[in-house]
């Protein structure tokens, strides 16, 4: 009888670790996984010719693809009324210095920031969404874009979305922001 219990167990503990390892050994690759450009951050000048440009405004739910030491999203909450607004970025030391930044802008209460994969957070909520990331991220980024409700506004800081023509085009302190909306279905 203790034979079959200790082989019940041996089995039932073989079987956890064949059926969960995988999953657990995917999740620990994915929270490992580098980040897919340098940090370099965007001047403040034009940080906020990027709200402007998109016309950010008291209601508006404002994410921050890529969003480094959170100086968009602070921004946005503090300078230009949006209601709430959140980063994402997969270094985690990135966020570490994002939440600092909103504790000393004293804005924790309506900025948060996603230690996550940008390509699998939801950012369905947004009115406003601004990035700053190489060409070949934002067009992997475009069936997400354009799953987001009709009207929500896109600003980029220097690359655009390949044959999705913006509407907008700017040039802010010799930096260039696009801008697109999110069409009709």
């Amino acid at each position: 009888m203790q034979k079959r219990t200790s082989l019940y167990i041996f089995l039932s503990c073989f079987v956890a670790l064949t059926v969960c390892a995988p999953a657990v050994m995917a999740q620990a690759d994915q929270t490992l996984r580098g980040p897919d450009v340098i940090y370099v951050p965007t001047p403040q000048t034009v940080v906020e010719g990027m709200l402007e440009m998109a016309g950010v405004k008291a209601g508006d739910v404002v994410y921050d693809l890529g969003s480094g030491d959170g100086r968009i999203p602070i921004t946005a909450v503090q300078k230009f009324g949006a209601v709430r607004a959140t980063g994402i970025d997969i270094d985690p030391q990135r966020i570490s210095e994002a939440n600092e930044n909103a504790k000393k802008a004293g804005v924790p209460d309506k900025v948060k920031f996603l230690n996550q994969d940008l390509f699998t957070t939801d950012f369905s909520e947004a009115t406003v969404i601004t990035l700053y990331l190489l060409p070949g991220l934002n067009q992997k980024l475009r069936p997400q874009l354009m799953k987001l409700k009709p009207g929500t506004r896109i600003v980029s800081h220097a690359f655009d979305m390949g044959d999705w023509e913006p509407e907008r085009t700017e040039t802010i302190d010799g930096r260039t922001v696009y801008f697109w909306t999110v069409p009709g279905k």
